[in-house]
């Protein structure tokens, strides 16, 4: 008899993933496929849609062959804060994916704030002016594709974020909509309500007919039509929520990082949240119709920031920048900053720029290596120091996941700056798993799924003259990059 599973579709910045997952939660099948990122101007970061759905074809078909599994629903984590438009008629992208990490709505942030919106903004949507979020992307592309103003007044336009294209092309066009998650890191969803704004789309000229539907993450979402046809579409929820719920954080007094292209650092709390030291607040998921909320720092620039400065000293990968840093026991002074598309949270400062500081005539290729990871860790701690000030606590424990997880020697240095200890999960796709279980709950089917354990336990060390001097030569070196914007 064929073993019954779950298909989760993580679709990510630089892959797609997908895996199989057994009623009690074991991982049967996993497989990947690439994705392109375009830079057409500095600060620009744009995705074919149709290359994103090429990469989700790929790997579903590589799992969905997987002999003796019988697929019994899908779960969908996806990059969040994309933005896209299509026409619904045709199915057919109106233009670019305009990625997470594009600055390209920079100017239109810049206007909302002198007209005196940002604290309304603010107020109602949980996320300050800045153009990661997606109301600013879809605005720019209604202004700029000129085929997407002739659709809007033909009736055929739709807009949404990844997850919402993924649901479309899975059922055949039959369902637009999205979740509560994704949702709440457009802009133009209130809080308190859970459902779109008027007056938010107002700001932003966005009509409300062509968003999609906000429904709670373990939601029906429809039949899959392609791919896995005729499969209940049982989960939706952005990949930094859905990595939470894979950690089991469901009370507050923990922190979740993913460490990916960039980071997200997310805990929940026990009611709508107040940030006064520059976080995000934002929902952790919708289950059943009960909103669960959360605190968010987003880093703009991490994972990658290893790759950048890799290529730029001429190493093959990360994993080489990894090993050139570890022959160096700190970075000689200097200080990498990868504002390399702005500084995100606690900072947000769009204009900011990557720097290099402290270089002498002893520096070394290492301590730029190694500098580079430490830019990586200074913003987690930055993001960390700022959470605990919103909570009015100290965080136990911080529980790291994505790929750059897998690096020991960062993950030291975020115990080092943080001073606090950081639990690797055992599980590397955890977005997708923790999807899975969400959808796991929509079938009734997680009395025995399995608790995600940590493959990594690190403390942080004793150093703590050195470890403060090194935030010290941090904390200067943002103080410059803002002030020369």
């Amino acid at each position: 008899m064929p073993r019954k599973a779950i298909l989760a579709i993580d679709q990510g910045t630089t892959n797609t993933k997908a895996l199989l997952v057994g009623e009690d939660g074991a991982i049967l099948a996993t497989a990947a496929a690439p994705t392109h990122t375009d830079y057409p101007r500095p600060g620009w970061a744009e995705q074919s849609t149709a290359g994103i759905w090429a990469s989700v074809t790929q790997a579903v078909s590589q799992v969905a062959a997987t002999p003796d599994c019988e697929i019994i629903g899908i779960g969908i984590s996806n990059q969040r804060e994309s933005a896209l438009l299509w026409d619904a008629l045709t199915s057919e992208s109106v233009g670019p994916c305009v990625i997470w990490q594009c600055r390209r709505s920079a100017e239109l942030c810049a206007d909302l704030r002198s007209r005196g919106l940002e604290r309304t903004i603010q107020s109602k949507s949980g996320l300050g002016l800045d153009p990661l979020f997606s109301a600013g992307k879809w605005h720019w592309l209604l202004d700029h594709i000129p085929e997407a103003r002739a659709l809007l007044e033909q009736g055929r336009l739709r807009a949404g974020t990844v997850d919402s294209w993924l649901l479309w092309k899975l059922t055949g066009g039959a369902i637009h909509a999205t979740d509560t998650s994704n949702a709440a890191r457009t802009q133009l969803m209130a809080l308190e309500t859970g459902q779109w704004d008027a007056n938010l789309a107002g700001h932003f000229g966005i009509p409300l007919p062509i968003l999609p539907d906000i429904r709670s993450s373990d939601a029906h979402f429809g039949v899959s039509t392609a791919l896995a046809p005729d499969v209940p579409i049982l989960a939706v929820m952005g990949d930094s929520h859905a990595a939470l719920f894979g950690h089991g954080i469901e009370e507050p007094g923990r922190v979740k990082v993913t460490l990916g292209t960039g980071s997200s650092l997310m805990a929940t709390t026990s009611a709508r949240p107040r940030s006064t030291h520059g976080l995000s607040e934002t929902v952790a998921w919708n289950r059943g119709g009960a909103i669960t909320y959360a605190l968010e720092g987003n880093i703009t620039v991490s994972g990658h920031a290893a790759a950048f400065a890799a290529e730029m000293l001429g190493l093959a990968d990360a994993e080489a920048l990894t090993a050139l840093a570890g022959t160096v026991p700190d970075s000689g002074g200097v200080i990498f900053l990868p504002a390399l598309a702005g500084l995100g949270a606690p900072h947000w400062d769009a204009e900011a720029r990557g720097v290099i500081s402290g270089l002498t005539l002893a520096t070394r290729p290492a301590h730029i290596a190694r500098a580079a990871l430490e830019g990586i860790a200074h913003q987690i701690a930055d993001v960390v120091q700022a959470m605990e000030a919103d909570l009015g606590a100290p965080v136990a424990a911080i529980h790291a996941d994505g790929g750059a997880a897998r690096n020991a020697l960062l993950v030291q240095m975020i115990a080092d700056f943080t001073g606090r200890p950081v639990r690797v999960s055992d599980v590397a796709e955890l977005s997708a798993y923790g999807v899975a279980h969400m959808a796991a709950y929509g079938l009734g089917k997680t009395a025995q799924w399995q608790t995600v354990t940590d493959s990594m336990d690190i403390q942080p060390a004793e150093n703590t003259a050195r470890i403060a001097e090194s935030r010290r030569d941090w904390s200067r070196a943002i103080a410059r990059a803002k002030a020369s914007d």
